[in-house]
């Protein structure tokens, strides 16, 4: 559900983490089960900001107070079943009456509107802006008056509504969401009102401020007033909220390690969800979308998902950017709550600490807290996590926490038979880090490197040589707690250990990267190994015990460096305090696939990486085989082979020649219609990238064309957005092809467009979609595939290998004989054909314009290398004179090799891609 909205709302779903617990633990006033039948949930953003817009200004009276966005809803009424009350203490209607209805391509219309609002500059029609949140209108509207110094008087009944049964209580309180109150100036509502319209985003003047500060809420349905009250008995402080908090310390038994067998150990270790390969989650969410991400979840040529963090650019032509990482160990907090909270920065900040944002006070904390109040010692435990963080950690960083949000009901209780049953969760503090980034390309992964001279691995452990494993994953998967857990002992030791990072990233003196987090040491460096499709060579010292050595979950990283710069880096961290008893050397990477550790000497653990690899897969193929199509789970697993080349990059031409700079020094720049139809998030990207090409790229929506507000006459191009056109209701693009083939106006202005000897198009994704239910109207496309549900039965976010065959494709030209990556998000992209003798009359013509391969380079049917089962690995097609291209991936996205998950060493600024839009500015001319 999470990655379905983001999906249609278009935002990249770059980082996370995944942790299943339950058990049964013995306490103070005896055993009690623990666990998240309450699930925690969460999910999180950042972008950028112009000054100009931090500050909100005050308003006068007179100002229109609108809502916009979907209408009202019985949504939220029960008392807040779904989050602020225990599981239990509600009925099932007042559950119901909780649940929200997602409605993901509103939210998006919204957020069209708001860009183009702010897009004005000083012409800006929002005076402002509140989201609609918990408490609905009845808090959103107040606050949005009491902050714009005012007071308000509303009419209940403008309300936009979809369920007119609903009490005016119901009405003015409901929580739908997908809503925004806006304060627009008089002079400007008809400004506003028409991007409404163009954006088709509903919106409806609901009351008018005042200056007498008294919120009014008439009802003309009943002729009252249900809300007359001054601002000051809403606002006005009420008394603090009193805890009476009692301790009641637990001894918890030892966790002992003595018999543990360590090959044993990893096997139980790689299938736990925490530590264990989540693809199963990550596949389904598009991490593309914008065509400015520098740094997915996926690493490098065998796409393996262990990054640290998320990266962005903050433009379509720089390289700072922006980045966020998470970190949180909620299980310790049984033990100790402070240990659990501290653990949870230093999580986010070792995390965040791959990529190049400098001093330290640039990071910015978000938390969110979450536990059982008013339970046993929860209410103490909340209080020492947020004691440990506030008052200590975070100061003695330099790190701010400047918002979080909290759930305090992390409990359910029920009745089965003559027993009463009930599981509590642990408190629970997740920490996202949010950070400018000073240069993307400085970021480093995983990914271990083979083909840098010779390296050396070095461990960095911030807990002065503690194996602390009480609450760690090793103890989870023995159903054990322990009794003494990871944590931060001396902050100066994590602070220095960022600075000294940051150094060296800015000096690129680190190969590799990746911190230590769950299930310890060994499993960093065989993610590490993973990555880098290699083998290793261990040798641990003599410091505790194997068990404490390989599975202890203390803070610090391993990163891989030249031995040539083995002097430099050590003296970076000694001069940061962390001199050979927190940096010390382990062994190196090997060509192949063998493991070896040492400890002390002694030999703990020998294996096959490749062995390793599929077990720490499972869990995600098992799960994917439950949710998904079981034969393409399986493929996936079985496309785990130790002779996989990965993705590779082969050009017929030379990325770097720019053949359209003559064209752009003459100062002509041909005008392109980046189309787009609600519900389409990508035009952005596209705009972005015919800009770099030459073109005057214009925002064209459908209701332009509707409307008669724009003509395709005044275009030479036309690009056909990726997105959800009407949120794929009527399958992907064919809604959109619809308001085309069923509008006289809007067909002639298309057919006259394809059929104009000097004009060109380009469809991607919807867009190709939506183009392919066009083929009618186009000359030469009579043999072209519709586009219907990949055979995965899921939407697949990809970075999928594809040749570019000799086509009449003008876009394409000079391309053939290429092949390289492309960022694939779609769930309806498998070409149908509506016959066999379509399908061979389309290859025989040579009009297919883009296959996929596998990473051994041949065309594939074969699942994940072609995401969607495309017959004979068609994903692009041209018509036969090559003006019109379609096709499902996504080349606007990385048409910078900054923004591929994966570039080949050495790359340049302009990708392969970069050609496919530059050829397009050549061929006007």
């Amino acid at each position: 559900g999470g990655a379905a909205f983001n999906n249609e709302f278009g935002r990249p779903n770059l980082c996370g983490y995944f942790r299943s617990y339950e058990q049964d633990i013995q306490t103070a006033s005896g055993e009690e089960r623990r666990g998240y039948h309450k699930p925690i949930m969460i999910a999180g953003g950042y972008g950028n900001i112009k000054s100009e817009h931090v500050i909100k200004e005050e308003f006068a009276a007179g100002y229109q107070l609108a809502v916009l966005g979907g209408p009202a809803m019985l949504i939220g009424l029960g008392g807040g079943a779904a989050s602020s009350m225990s599981s239990g203490d509600s009925s099932a209607d007042l559950d119901f009456a909780s649940v929200q209805r997602q409605n993901p391509e509103i939210e998006r219309r919204c957020q069209e509107v708001i860009d183009r609002c702010w897009a004005m500059g000083e012409a800006n029609p929002i005076a402002f802006i509140h989201d609609v949140g918990a408490g609905g209108l009845s808090n959103a509207f107040p606050e949005l008056v009491k902050d714009g110094g005012c007071g308000g008087s509303f009419e209940l009944r403008n309300v936009p509504n979809d369920e007119p049964g609903m009490s005016p209580l119901e009405i003015w309180c409901n929580e739908s969401q997908e809503r925004y109150v806006i304060a627009i100036a008089p002079d400007d509502v008809e400004t506003f009102s028409a991007i409404c319209a163009r954006e088709r985003a509903p919106f409806a003047i609901v009351g008018e401020s005042t200056d007498e500060k008294i919120l009014r809420l008439g009802d003309s349905h009943f002729n009252n007033y249900p809300v007359d009250l001054p601002m000051s008995v809403l606002f006005g402080k009420p008394p603090k909220m009193h805890r009476d908090v009692k301790r009641q310390p637990a001894v918890y038994a030892a966790f002992d390690t003595a018999e543990l067998d360590v090959a044993e150990a990893l096997d139980r270790l790689l299938c736990l969800p925490a530590v264990a390969a989540k693809h199963f989650l990550i596949t389904i969410g598009d991490r593309s979308i914008t065509g400015t991400v520098h740094r997915d979840q996926m690493v490098g040529p065998w796409q393996v998902p262990v990054a640290d963090c998320a990266v962005t650019t903050s433009t379509y032509t720089s390289y700072t950017g922006e980045a966020m990482a998470m970190g949180e160990r909620t299980p310790a907090a049984l033990i100790n709550a402070g240990a659990s909270a501290r653990m949870a920065v230093a999580e986010s900040i070792t995390n965040i600490a791959a990529t190049y944002i400098g001093a330290i006070e640039n990071i910015k904390l978000s938390a969110n807290w979450m536990c059982a109040a008013g339970y046993g010692e929860e209410d103490a435990r909340l209080y020492d996590a947020v004691k440990a963080v506030g008052m200590e950690l975070c100061p003695a960083l330099g790190i701010t926490i400047p918002v979080g949000k909290d759930s305090m009901s992390m409990r359910t209780a029920w009745r089965e038979g003559d027993a009463d049953k009930a599981v509590t969760s642990p408190m629970s503090l997740i920490v996202s880090a949010f950070a400018p980034v000073l240069d993307v390309r400085h970021t480093v992964t995983p990914q271990l490197q083979l083909d840098n001279d010779d390296s050396v691995l070095l461990a960095i452990d911030l807990s002065a040589g503690k194996q602390r494993l009480g609450a760690s994953c090793l103890a989870q998967v023995y159903g054990q707690l322990g009794d003494d857990v990871a944590d931060i002992d001396d902050p100066a030791n994590l602070k220095g250990f960022y600075q000294a990072i940051q150094s060296l990233l800015e000096a690129k003196q680190i190969l590799a990267y990746h911190d230590c987090s769950d299930g310890g040491l060994l499993i960093t460096l065989l993610e590490m190994a993973f990555a880098g499709h290699c083998g290793l060579d261990i040798a641990l010292p003599a410091r505790g015990n194997p068990a404490g050595a390989l599975f202890a979950e203390e803070a610090g990283a391993v990163i891989q460096v030249r031995r040539s710069d083995l002097g430099a880096v050590k003296q970076c961290f000694a001069g940061q305090g962390l001199g050979e008893n927190a940096v010390y050397e382990i062994g190196q990477p090997l060509v192949g696939a063998d493991i070896a550790v040492t400890f002390a000497g002694q030999t703990i653990l020998t294996a096959n990486r490749l062995d390793l690899q599929r077990r720490w897969t499972e869990t995600s193929y098992r799960m994917q085989s439950l949710r998904d199509n079981p034969e393409c789970a399986q493929q996936e697993f079985d496309s785990l082979q130790e002779g996989d080349p990965g993705l590779s990059v082969h050009l017929s031409f030379d990325a770097s020649e720019d053949i359209s700079a003559p064209y752009i020094v003459r100062g002509e720049r041909p005008r392109v219609a980046i189309l787009r139809e609600q519900g389409v998030n990508g035009q952005l990207e596209m705009a972005a990238a015919f800009d770099r090409a030459g073109f005057t790229a214009v925002d064209v929506h459908m209701s332009d064309l509707l409307e008669g507000r724009v003509t395709l006459a005044d275009f030479k191009g036309l690009a056909a957005c990726g997105g959800f056109s009407y949120g794929d209701v009527l399958g992907a693009g064919e809604g959109w092809a619809k308001t085309v083939l069923f509008n006289t106006r809007a067909r002639e202005e298309f057919e006259g467009f394809f059929h104009r000897a000097d004009s060109f198009a380009l469809g991607v994704c919807n867009g190709c979609q939506m183009m392919s239910n066009l083929s009618p109207l186009i000359p030469g496309a009579e043999h072209w595939p519709r586009f219907v549900r990949n055979r995965s039965e899921q939407f697949e976010a990809r970075f999928s290998l594809v040749e570019i065959p000799q086509s009449p494709s003008i876009l394409l030209a000079g391309m053939a004989g290429s092949h390289l990556p492309v960022a694939v998000a779609h769930g309806e992209g498998r070409a149908e054909f509506s016959s066999d003798a379509h399908l061979d009359a389309l290859t025989m013509s040579g009009n297919v314009a883009l296959r996929y391969i596998d990473n051994a380079l041949a065309v594939t049917e074969r699942y994940p290398a072609n995401p969607n089962g495309s017959p004979r690995g068609i994903t692009g097609v041209s018509s036969k004179d090559g003006r019109v291209t379609i096709m499902m991936p996504h080349p606007e996205r990385v048409f910078r090799n900054v923004t591929n998950s994966w570039a080949a060493d050495g790359s340049r600024e302009d990708s392969g891609w970069m050609r496919l839009f530059r050829n397009a500015r050549v061929w006007v001319d």
